[in-house]
């Protein structure tokens, strides 16, 4: 079934203990396209500046990825820079340029509006709400929001999160959302805020799935390779919404077997810069990497 994606694209600078990256591709809705073009063609609505590269844009395409909603505006795309530590859990923003994407208004394509899974990567919540009002009743809504928003937009998110069906977020954000400090008391209190199941992502550890009826918690790939972490988040989505959209049908089997793609796709992601690794990546890569993980995780 067809799957819709909005959010950023960006060029980003990367330092982490394994070298560094000027100027590589990146963004939210990159990472997410790519890992969901494993699984299910992909609609993209995005914005970029007139800088944005040929190659770049040869590459989604190549993909699989659906450009027709992708902007390109004057100046310059986003730009994003970071450094991390040597333990790769904790990193410094060194600088953002919102370019092109500071006064990006989504703008579904008319034929686009019927897509059945929709993906609303990290924005402001009033940006996202405006991409589900272009939309004709979806049959699956995923939200991604982070603490920025939680903090200086929470009303707009609370608003928004009534209209959902699924909310990603990591630990930290679902505590500060919650005021909960206990991680399972964070998900169920989550669930009363409207989306049907929340995914609550740990890093290294793993991630967690919330529902009314169930709870589910998958480990992280157990990888020795980790060159960057951008996008791990972002590509997990792309996973999981990519297979869902894939197989299309939501159900406890699959919300589940889409969780374990997801955390391939993410274990993909970090072994190489931006997206190197993603981009260059097989689907028969992907389920050998998935039926590896299913002997980690059952006995």
């Amino acid at each position: 079934m067809s799957l819709l994606v909005v959010g950023s694209i960006a060029y980003d600078s990367i330092k982490t203990p394994h070298g560094s990256r000027e100027d590589c591709l990146g963004g939210s809705s990159t990472y997410f396209c790519l890992a969901a073009s494993f699984f299910s063609p992909v609609r993209l609505v995005s914005v970029v500046g007139e800088d944005f590269r040929d190659e770049d844009m040869a590459l989604l395409q190549s993909h699989g990825i659906a450009t027709e909603g992708l902007e390109v505006a004057a100046g310059k795309t986003f730009r994003w820079g970071g450094e991390y530590s040597a333990d790769m859990n904790t990193r410094d923003t060194l600088f953002t340029e919102l370019n092109t994407f500071g006064s990006f208004e989504p703008k579904v394509p008319a034929d686009w509006r019927d897509s059945h899974f929709v993906f609303l990567a990290n924005g402001h919540p009033s940006v996202q709400a405006s991409v589900l009002d272009q939309c004709s009743k979806p049959d699956f809504v995923v939200v991604d929001t982070m603490d920025l928003w939680i903090q200086t937009a929470k009303d707009e998110l609370m608003a928004l999160l009534q209209r959902v069906d699924g909310l990603v977020l990591n630990d930290e954000e679902a505590k500060l959302l919650t005021g909960e400090y206990n991680l399972i008391s964070a998900g169920n209190a989550l669930l009363e805020m409207g989306p049907k199941i929340v995914m609550v992502k740990k890093g290294e550890h793993g991630c967690f799935l919330f529902n009314q009826y169930f709870q589910f918690a998958l480990p992280a790939y157990p990888t020795s390779t980790v060159v960057d972490p951008t996008g791990a988040g972002d590509s997990f989505a792309g996973g999981f919404m990519g297979y869902l959209a894939g197989n299309g049908r939501v159900s406890l089997h699959n919300l589940k077997k889409a969780m374990a793609y997801g955390t391939v796709t993410a274990s993909l992601n970090v072994e190489s810069f931006g997206t190197d690794r993603l981009s260059t990546a097989s689907r028969d890569l992907v389920d050998g990497r998935f039926e590896e993980f299913l002997q980690f995780v059952t006995f």
